[in-house]
């Protein structure tokens, strides 16, 4: 597969250098990119003669005509804002090409029903990146656990805070409906992995939800968890917050605390040589991670009762532009 053409969406994100090294790692070609800011000087690092658009209709007419030529595009890798992943899969799989998308892959489950469908009318292929599953640490957990006692219910509690500034209010992470909130945008991995290793949720209660955290019980086949997920540094616990560490990230099983804080540098490279082997994570694989942050962000929080989070009991704090909501 090496030597193919790439496209990709939102190459001045966060995530797009990541995309960018694993097309020049597995020896392909990013032959365009667009996205509307500008600040995108580091593609001269690996493809300084990739074709850069800020206007989405030029970027359409370059990859148009390209398609038409003995030298096409084959691939579209999407980095773009969450609420827009849909409708850009949707673009490259229609456009003709195969395409990448980083996660969360939609905001609701009934999307990836529509294009399951897109997939079968156009014959093309879409894959999300699950990098969590190819880690590891993570991979020898599940493998431990599938060989466990058939009937053994693990005790999980997941504790992740990775503090933002004000900014991150002010921009489109912030408003639940673009990014969907804290669960789907921070979380949506850890509630992948949990199920991956775990098996399929029976039970999903939602504790306190705000604009800057969530907490929560899920009730999985092989698991009972309780997380806490956060991007407020007040949540930090007092030993980070001493160390002048901005992110917290644990996750203990059965009182034992599971260690994989190293091990991510080259996870999207093996997810994008397994995708071109023909082995990637296809869409319908994050169905379930899907569901359960749809599911969170549409729940009513039920307070401090039952099986709940330790960190659930910190005070809620008022959003920094005096906004109102989840």
């Amino acid at each position: 597969m090496a030597g193919k053409n790439f496209a990709l969406i939102g190459v001045a994100g966060y995530i797009a250098p990541r995309h960018i090294k694993a097309i020049a790692d597995t020896g392909n070609n990013l032959m365009a990119a667009y996205d509307c800011f500008d600040s995108v000087g580091y593609l001269d690092s690996s493809f300084p003669e990739c074709y850069f658009f800020t206007k989405n209709e030029q970027f359409d007419r370059f990859c148009s005509k390209r398609m038409m030529t003995d030298n096409p595009l084959h691939w579209m890798s999407i980095c773009t804002p969450n609420y827009t992943h849909d409708a850009f899969i949707r673009y490259g799989l229609r456009l003709g090409t195969d395409v990448i998308c980083e996660k969360p892959l939609v905001l609701n489950p009934d999307n990836i029903d529509n294009l399951l469908d897109l997939e079968r009318e156009t014959g093309h292929k879409a894959y999300t990146i699950l990098q969590l599953r190819l880690h590891d640490s993570i991979v020898a957990l599940k493998k431990k656990v599938d060989e466990g006692p058939e009937d053994k219910i693990h005790d999980v509690d997941l504790t992740y805070i990775t503090s933002r500034g004000k900014w991150y209010y002010a921009s489109w992470k912030g408003d639940i409906r673009k990014s969907g909130g804290i669960a789907t945008n921070i979380g949506v991995h850890f509630y992948d992995m949990l199920q991956w290793i775990f098996g399929p949720v029976k039970r999903n209660v939602v504790h306190v939800m705000s604009f800057d955290r969530v907490a929560g019980y899920l009730e999985l086949e092989k698991a009972r968890v309780r997380y806490f997920l956060s991007i407020n540094s007040e949540c930090l616990p007092e030993n980070a917050a001493q160390g002048e560490k901005r992110t917290y990230r644990t996750i203990c099983i059965n009182g034992n605390e599971f260690e994989f804080s190293a091990g991510f540098t080259e996870l999207h490279t093996l997810s994008y040589r397994k995708i071109l082997d023909g082995e990637g994570f296809r869409i319908s694989e994050a169905r379930n991670c899907i569901q359960v942050v749809s599911d969170i962000r549409h729940a009513t929080p039920i307070g401090l009762k039952g099986d709940y989070h330790p960190l659930a009991k910190l005070p809620l704090s008022a959003h920094p532009f005096g906004w109102d909501g989840k």
